[in-house]
């Protein structure tokens, strides 16, 4: 297998932090989506992550998703079932979705992280470099036809450091031929409140998504 420079067509896009290239090969064997979960499930890249999680948080895929939610990382409640957002953040993406028209159930749900970070913490920027591979390999898996990126770290792992979500929200952005919208986290929505900005984005922004889900077909 010819591997080209990081981020160059047909090598893989990792940053050069021990452990990311090895993740980004095994994820470029899988071939299917079982393939790819039971790949994920025995990753130990992350040394801390691996002892200290419950369960590897792969993330859903149904057949035909045209659409790609990216969060942040499991919680409590997401690491002790092993699938993601089905905390309170969970609760209000599945109530925003059905607002906008979206079905849950057909929309692939995937995280920066596979594993829960101790105590909550933010991802550290090697342990998204390490997973990196594993969110390439899931996006090319389910092709969707838009990704939306749930939060800052979501938003600069696909966009690149330095991404602003205010300054990102509310326009399509295309990366390595795909179609992203930015918006805020689920869990931002919670912190602020039902009147707070984070909620009633979130909420234009899935509507946004529904739209040009719309479009495309």
């Amino acid at each position: 297998m010819s591997v080209g420079r990081p981020g160059a067509p047909g090598g893989p896009r990792v940053r050069l932090v021990p452990g990311a290239l090895e993740v980004a090969l095994a994820a470029r064997r899988c071939t299917t989506w079982p393939e790819l979960a039971a790949a994920v499930r025995e990753c130990t890249a992350c040394a801390e992550l691996a002892a200290t999680r419950r369960q590897v948080v792969v993330g859903d895929a149904p057949a035909g998703a045209r659409l790609a939610l990216v969060g942040e990382a499991p919680g409590a409640e997401e690491d002790a079932a092993g699938r993601p957002f089905v905390g309170r953040a969970g609760k209000l993406l599945d109530e925003l979705l059905a607002a906008a028209g979206l079905d849950r159930d057909e929309v692939a749900v995937l995280n920066v992280l596979r594993c829960r970070p101790p105590a909550n913490r933010t991802p550290r920027p090697d342990e998204v470099a390490r997973c990196r591979g594993w969110l390439e390999r899931s996006l090319e898996l389910v092709r969707p036809d838009l990704v939306v990126a749930l939060g800052l770290t979501a938003a600069a792992t696909l966009l690149g450091r330095g991404t602003k979500l205010a300054d990102s929200r509310g326009r399509v952005h295309e990366v390595d031929g795909r179609r992203v919208l930015v918006s805020y986290h689920p869990s931002a929505a919670i912190r602020f409140g039902p009147a707070g900005q984070p909620r009633s984005a979130l909420a234009v922004d899935l509507r946004l998504a529904a739209t040009l889900l719309g479009e495309h077909r």
